[in-house]
């Protein structure tokens, strides 16, 4: 096998999005990449990604990222070939070699085949997301709040202190200053009437952030509305804030003309899986973790 590693350059740029695309092809919902998608992908992510060659041709990728939610290997990409898993053990054990924690995780479909492949490089279950999926038919009733709560839109002024909210309560960046300006561009007719806020005299103590689902829509044809992310500040849970916060979302999205409703949970929070049951919300998609543990000498 003349196969070699190297880092990603842009010259692999097409190739690395043919190799998506087809991997990915007929997966779950899946949109064709540009090549614009994928390099927006590796900038704004700071993807290390690299690229196994031979004879001048990009065979394979595997990309590392840590990001928020860890060490991850976000894909793995190589060609139908009789050596496949050779190249993806290689490719593999390179990407592993960036590790500098105690462990690594990536992705997969439950019940994927590809679940034994990394069985085989030492990776194991550990927890998962669950799509969940409402269909929006009427307007529904709105939870009870407790009194002198205020359930309504935000306004462009208030990103900021939205934005602190939001990430004070997830203990990262999940929002970034300036994110419904970069929405009303990347995702119209977004603005800031799709934020959705509970107030106690202008603190703000929960959000729920509404989308439309710009590229499934014109890909699929359809009329879907995303809703994340959501929370809530520490002292103000368990008040029916975010159900009602949820459920003004989905209405929302439905005089918007969307009959769908998505959005993401882990499948270990099993409060929250019931409580969006409760709303409506069935599971549409499972993804499952795996992880691989390293052992560090001291």
């Amino acid at each position: 096998m003349t196969v070699q590693l190297r880092d990603f350059a842009e010259k692999d740029l097409s190739a690395l999005v043919k190799l998506l695309n087809q991997t990915n092809e007929g997966s779950y919902e899946y949109i064709p990449l540009t090549e614009d998608d994928v390099r927006v992908r590796i900038q704004e992510g700071k993807l290390r990604t690299f690229i196994a060659e031979e004879n001048g041709e990009a065979v394979g990728s595997v990309t590392y990222s840590d990001g928020f939610w860890g060490e991850e290997i976000r894909w793995l990409v190589v060609q139908k070939r009789p050596d496949r898993k050779l190249v993806e053990n290689m490719l593999v054990s390179q990407v592993e070699k960036w590790v500098h924690g105690e462990t690594v995780f990536t992705s997969v479909d439950a019940g994927s085949p590809s679940t034994s492949d990394w069985t085989e490089k030492g990776y194991r279950s550990e927890g998962g997301l669950y799509q969940m999926k409402a269909k929006l038919e009427h307007v529904r009733p709105l939870p009870a709040v407790p009194d002198g709560v205020t359930i309504r839109s935000s306004r462009l002024e208030e990103e900021k202190k939205v934005v602190e909210t939001v990430n004070s309560v997830f203990g990262w960046e999940r929002l970034k200053q300036g994110f419904i300006e970069k929405g009303k561009v990347e995702s119209p007719p977004f603005d800031e009437k799709w934020v959705h806020l509970a107030t106690l005299q202008e603190r703000i103590l929960s959000v729920v952030v509404a989308w439309p689902a710009v590229k499934y829509n014109e890909f699929f044809g359809g009329r879907r509305g995303y809703l994340g992310p959501a929370a809530t500040v520490p002292e103000f849970r368990s008040k029916k804030l975010a159900s009602a916060l949820t459920v003004r979302a989905m209405n929302f999205l439905f005089e918007k003309g969307m009959d769908a409703a998505v959005l993401h949970t882990s499948e270990l929070n099993v409060p929250s899986v019931t409580l969006l049951r409760n709303m409506g919300f069935e599971v549409g998609h499972h993804v499952k973790f795996l992880r691989k543990n390293f052992v560090r000498k001291s």
